[in-house]
């Protein structure tokens, strides 16, 4: 088999391609490939495949895979048509594509060895530049866009994630359906209005109402960009648990902290170095630390009412369906959920807080919550001996 032959082979190609030349540059470390074009009668356009004219013939080349220890380089004319409708275009030829300056082959490979190590890594093995991996990695992600089905999503995630050292940040939306496989759908630089605005923007009107909740952070941008894509976002956003349970976190150590200036200046000094009692879960503590905080607990402090709120809206996540969190014991919840926002945004005057506080509020309007049943409930919590038959309440 000659080399011709052989290369024709090993590049899948057949008519019109032929290889024409094979040279071998042992100094460069190099092999060239040559390639021919039968002559063709009549010409087609690249994107409507309607009969069209010559236009002209460049020459260009592709690096390919490699000849054992050679760089491998495809020369080939390729002839240029004249659509009537779409004007000038390459034609497309069977080893690359439009644009590209690699065969398909070697941006497989590429593509493969970027799963396993760094751009720069990829390029200084492969003799690349960092630009032509990243090249590579975007013509993939426009193919794997292009050839993913349409389906309406449900349920989506939305969080920004930092990939560098000066914050630098990206937001990330994902598909959390369980029954089809959280997948991501969208990534975008930075984390502004503008850049979660893009993804809805890709939506149809049917893609929209079919998103049933978006759960994210309490992220203003993301906020504002759902309520202008979503006409019932108020409906729809779910803020996540960690990110809520920190507000109220902090909320408790801001009453925690005026209480504790109170009562050091009249010489009491009960709150001094219980900081991480307040804020660390009961279920993590040693017997006798419990005991010490439900004393601590019983004293009829202002923090102790704050944690009591706190451990009654946290209870909102325990809920498996809407329909219970929509129940007495939900709104309960949600009510003390809201009350101690309404501490932290007072006592801070942060205008974040202030938007995470007015977007619980919407839905405590749309609750109608019973304030005596939650009063009940956060007085129990607050104190652990019941007030009927003086017996230990059981831990939360």
């Amino acid at each position: 088999m000659q080399d011709h032959t052989l290369y024709e082979k090993l590049l899948g190609i057949g008519t019109p391609w032929h290889v024409r030349d094979v040279q071998l540059n042992l100094k460069d470390g190099e092999v060239r490939l040559h390639l021919r074009l039968d002559a063709v009668i009549t010409w087609a356009c690249p994107i409507c495949g309607k009969p069209a004219t010559s236009h002209d013939v460049r020459e260009r080349q592709w690096r390919h895979l490699d000849t054992m220890q050679y760089r491998t380089v495809l020369v080939a004319p390729v002839p240029r048509v004249n659509c009537t409708e779409h004007g000038v275009h390459q034609i497309t030829v069977p080893w690359a594509e439009e644009r590209s300056r690699f065969t398909a082959l070697f941006e497989a490979l590429v593509i493969d060895w970027s799963q396993e190590g760094s751009l720069s890594a990829v390029a200084r093995l492969l003799r690349l530049s960092w630009d032509q991996v990243a090249g590579v990695q975007a013509r993939a992600v426009q193919r794997g866009l292009a050839r993913r089905a349409p389906h309406r999503v449900a349920r989506i995630g939305v969080d920004e994630t930092s990939f560098q050292k000066r914050h630098e940040y990206v937001t990330v939306v994902c598909d959390l359906d369980a029954s089809k496989g959280a997948g991501v759908l969208y990534v975008g630089e930075d984390r502004t209005e503008a850049s979660l605005s893009t993804f809805y923007s890709g939506l149809d009107d049917a893609g929209r109402d079919a998103i049933e909740y978006v759960a994210m952070d309490m992220w203003p941008a993301y906020i504002k960009a759902t309520h202008r894509a979503l006409p019932t976002a108020d409906d729809k956003i779910v803020f996540d648990k960690f990110h809520v349970a920190k507000h109220l976190g902090d909320a408790v150590n801001a009453v925690r902290l005026e209480e504790h200036r109170t009562l050091s200046a009249a010489g009491d000094h009960r709150l001094a170095k219980t900081k991480y009692s307040w804020l660390r879960k009961t279920s993590a503590m040693s017997r006798r630390q419990r005991a010490v905080f439900a004393a601590l607990r019983a004293t009829g402090l202002k923090v102790a009412r704050a944690w009591a709120i706190k451990e009654l809206a946290m209870d909102l996540w325990n809920y498996g369906t809407m329909e219970l969190s929509k129940s007495s014991m939900g709104r309960e919840s949600l009510d003390a959920l809201v009350q101690l926002g309404n501490t932290q945004s007072a006592r801070t005057g942060e205008k974040g807080r202030a938007d995470d506080q007015g977007a619980l509020g919407r839905h405590h309007e749309c609750c109608g919550l019973q304030n005596d049943q939650r009063q009940s409930r956060v007085a129990q919590r607050e104190n652990p001996v019941d007030q009927t038959n003086r017996m230990r309440l059981p831990e939360s």
